[in-house]
């Protein structure tokens, strides 16, 4: 590799792996706020919610790859054109693939990366993530002799218990049931306690009410001096872990098990599964085409209508989107399967052709100029605030 490939590459990398660090930083914590509820609902620890967390990385990883490269690209030869860096390079009588094959290395490296988490790694996150939740879900005991605290057990589904009592027995026994439809129903009992019978636990609750409210607002109350509440239905789901085709691994989703119900449920979901793990490593290739497209040509910074940034980010935005697009459509219609390998192929095809032709890819003039318009707009406004801020700023201080 020459030196100028080296300094490219050396320049790419470094903003790569900045702009992966901090989107995948972003990206994280959206998804981990959303699992918030495993500590709040569960009563776990701090350290199996960091544990799940943890686990939630791969899965965003090969989403996040082709976009930190492609801002990579975009910036590092917008400011190698902003400092001429790519026209002495030109004049200089360099090949244009000096510019390109750095990008098109580090593009791969990314590729392969992704794919072996895609493939490799993810699964396995997967399975361990839905096992640490099951069983954080699946000793339903723990959470009901906590006392003074609504636990929620089910969707729709509240229990509260006041206090603990001698001999495992259970006071002050409040349960919210709002899973029939048409129907909400207030369980409450003096004291209580759980009951094996055989494999099953049932909540036997002693001297108490059951308030019934239709959807018309009749109100119905049912005295009781002892009633068995089934909980064995909701310790099987959660001890239970549901494996969907995201799960599983690559070489189970190549040859499923013939007796998996979720496999005879939705057959076309493992193989639409299975088509999305084989092409999604291919847009980190993409992007960095589409960047190399928008902005590997020495050009006039006059010539340019918007940042080459904002022009890949847009153009990658939108063929990611059809990617995704199509990927949610296979399962159903199997026929999608061959826009979801289409897509990279004819992006990779379109942004090649540009780049052979010396071409630069950029967003319609249409569209250019409503965006440069729209960022002047903005621009004014903010100048406008901060001087109308200042102005009253300097009056404050005046009257003081």
């Amino acid at each position: 590799m020459k030196v100028v490939e080296r300094y490219i590459m050396r320049r790419a990398l470094a903003v790569f792996l900045a702009a992966l660090i901090w989107t995948l930083a972003i990206v994280w914590t959206t998804q981990v706020l959303a699992r918030i509820d495993l500590v709040t609902d569960s009563g776990q620890s701090a350290l199996t919610f960091f544990e799940v967390a943890a686990l939630i990385i791969p899965s965003i990883v090969p989403i996040v790859v082709p976009f930190a490269l492609v801002v990579a690209v975009a910036q590092t030869l917008s400011v190698m054109n902003s400092d001429s860096e790519l026209a002495v390079i030109n004049a200089a009588g360099a090949s244009r693939w000096a510019v390109v094959r750095p990008i098109l290395l580090l593009a791969l490296g990314a590729a392969v990366f992704s794919f072996a988490v895609d493939n490799g790694i993810d699964p396995y996150a997967r399975q361990k993530n839905r096992q640490l939740v099951a069983s954080s879900r699946a000793d339903l005991l723990s959470l009901i002799i906590q006392e003074g605290t609504f636990r929620k057990i089910d969707e729709g589904l509240f229990l509260q218990v006041g206090e603990r009592l001698p001999d495992n027995r259970l006071g002050g026994i409040f349960v919210a049931d709002s899973r029939e439809e048409g129907a909400n129903l207030i369980y409450y009992a003096k004291t209580g306690s759980v009951v094996e019978r055989g494999d099953e636990k049932v909540l036997m609750m002693k001297d108490g009410v059951i308030h019934r409210k239709s959807l018309t607002g009749d109100l119905s109350v049912i005295r009781f001096t002892s009633y068995a509440f089934d909980l064995s239905a909701f310790m099987s789901a959660s001890s239970g872990v549901l494996l969907l085709p995201k799960d599983r691994t690559t070489q189970y989703l190549l040859n499923p098990d013939a007796n998996d119900k979720m496999f005879q449920r939705k057959p076309g979901s493992y193989k639409a599964e299975l088509d999305q793990r084989f092409s999604e490593w291919s847009y980190s290739l993409v992007f960095a085409l589409i960047a190399l497209a928008v902005a590997g040509d020495a050009r006039s910074h006059r010539e340019a209508r918007i940042h080459p940034l904002i022009t890949a980010i847009v153009i990658a935005l939108f063929v990611r989107w059809l990617g995704f697009f199509a990927a949610g459509k296979a399962d159903k219609i199997p026929q999608y399967a061959y826009m979801v390998y289409g897509v990279p192929i004819v992006a990779s095809v379109v942004a090649t052709w540009f780049i052979v032709s010396n071409r630069t890819m950029e967003l319609p003039v249409a569209w250019a100029d409503w965006m440069t318009n729209f960022a002047g707009r903005v621009s004014d406004g903010w100048t406008a605030l901060k001087l109308r801020l200042a102005r009253r700023g300097a009056s404050g201080q005046g009257i003081g």
